[in-house]
């Protein structure tokens, strides 16, 4: 039986990748860009990549007609686009056309949670590809969920951020508003015993934990199982401006998904019922629980998926393939070379480089960039890394982007996604013996030229250290 994932380099369809291919005969994974796409070895053999822009139909011919069933996990929360939401609706129209024309029986569509009468603009777009979704001639059935919990989710590392960081906290009123968390976990078992359950068919449920708690309530919890003593107060003047630069500014979260998260906060997302758990025999487990699941996670390194490693978390649009060339002509080029000491170990030192670690050298001008680059609306140093000493192509680091990362070869090549008058790639290989260290830049307009200059004083005291540290 082959199964379609779509997203499956995203959050979720990481997660729920390896629990399908356990059980189905194929698994096949639709990806904006192959390159960026790692497969774990253990799965492989079941697994098709297939290169999709669900936005281009052209691209659906790629994906075979002999499917049974498939999950659409299709969706940006931070999506910049004035057209979002027709954007949406025309990437859920075209993949119902062409599912259309396949074989395909059930479609699993997982949104959020639509009860309320007044919805933000995110939740009435997930609203409207659910009725598109509908049109098709296969059965659909829609899990409506609310804020997921779990290691590296956007709502978790967001709460992180303000209860690590803020021993108190002016907040916005809607802090009082009531949602209803649900682990990942849990998520990933209702997506996976969901799938052609005939009962199932042309449904819709709400997916939720076992508790129904403010976003006050859930800081407060979050306090309590770090052994942290918080103190939480709320303003009813804070406006949605505000409120989103409030947590753009504590929190890893860009600007663009603050707007949309303060905006749907304003919502309730509370369970009109809990009958989907009752008929599949699941027991959803507590807010709490799904906080420790996610710190046992993090503790052993354990992270499957991050929201940080989605490109919407920084300044590249397209597929990061185009970026992989760096170009040469008009560009700027800081180039330095020191023989290899012991590979092995210098090795592991790119390949832990970034977030706790640091940069080996002169740390307080990286973390000075990077708040400057925040004051700016980038996205600083804030997004760390997803894994201690594990790098894929499409990975974050601090405020870089992998592009590529082979670890034999001894290849490292990162883009910039600071706020920059230009592109900028940080490139190490391991050439002959030596580490050769490249620092590349191409200048957009004159302001480029005159930044390049002006930071070019710090470039021989950084870079220089950096090497030497990465060899030494």
């Amino acid at each position: 039986m082959k199964i379609l994932l779509t997203g499956a380099t995203g959050y979720i369809g990481k997660r729920l990748l390896p629990v399908l291919a356990m059980q189905y005969e194929e698994v096949i994974c639709c990806v904006r860009d192959i390159d960026r796409s790692v497969i774990p070895s253990s799965i492989a053999h079941k697994v098709s990549l297939v290169e999709v822009d669900f936005l281009e139909p052209d691209s659906l011919q790629n994906i075979p007609k002999d499917i049974q069933a498939g999950y659409y996990l299709i969706h940006s929360m931070s999506s910049t686009s004035k057209d979002f939401t027709q954007l949406e609706i025309q990437a859920a129209k075209n993949f119902r056309t062409y599912m259309d024309q396949t074989e395909i029986e059930h479609v699993i569509y997982l949104s959020g949670m639509t009860n309320e009468n007044e919805l933000s603009e995110h939740l009435l777009s997930r609203k409207a590809v659910e009725d598109e979704l509908n049109k098709g001639k296969y059965a659909l059935t829609t899990l409506r969920a609310g804020i997921i919990i779990g290691s590296g989710s956007a709502s978790f590392e967001i709460i992180r951020d303000l209860v690590e960081k803020l021993p108190i906290m002016i907040a916005p009123r809607w802090l009082h508003t009531r949602c209803q968390p649900i682990g990942i976990r849990d998520v990933i078992t209702f997506l996976d015993k969901t799938l052609l359950q005939e009962e199932l068919y042309h449904q819709n449920y709400d997916i939720g934990g076992s508790d129904v708690l403010s976003y006050k309530q859930m800081l407060e919890i979050f306090a309590q199982v770090r052994g942290l003593k918080r103190y939480i107060f709320t303003v009813p003047v804070m406006t949605t401006r505000l409120s989103s630069y409030w947590l753009f500014f504590v929190t890893s979260t860009t600007y663009s998904l603050a707007v949309a998260l303060v905006d749907s906060m304003k919502v309730e997302v509370v369970c009109r019922d809990q009958s989907l758990a009752e008929k599949l025999n699941i027991q959803p487990v507590s807010y709490r629980e799904s906080l420790q699941m996610a710190f046992t996670k993090i503790s052993q390194n354990a992270i499957v998926s991050s929201w940080k490693d989605s490109l919407i978390s920084g300044r590249i649009s397209a597929d990061i393939s185009e970026f992989i060339n760096v170009p040469r002509h008009g560009c700027f080029i800081d180039q330095r070379k020191l023989a290899l000491k012991n590979r092995q170990a210098t090795t592991q030192k790119l390949w832990s480089i970034g977030g706790t670690v640091g940069w080996y050298y002169g740390n307080w001008l990286w973390k000075l960039r990077g708040y400057l680059d925040k004051l700016s609306g980038g996205v600083g140093l804030r997004r760390g890394r997803t894994n201690v000493d594990k790098i894929e192509a499409g990975d974050v680091i601090d405020f870089w982007r992998v592009i590529y990362a082979n670890k034999n070869k001894g290849k490292l090549l990162l883009y910039a996604e600071m706020k920059l008058p230009g592109d900028a790639w940080l490139e190490f290989n391991m050439v002959d013996n030596q580490l050769v260290q490249t620092a590349t830049f191409r200048p957009r307009g004159i302001f480029g030229r005159l930044y390049w200059y002006s930071v070019l004083p710090f470039h021989g005291f950084i870079f220089n250290g950096m090497l030497r540290k990465l060899v030494g």
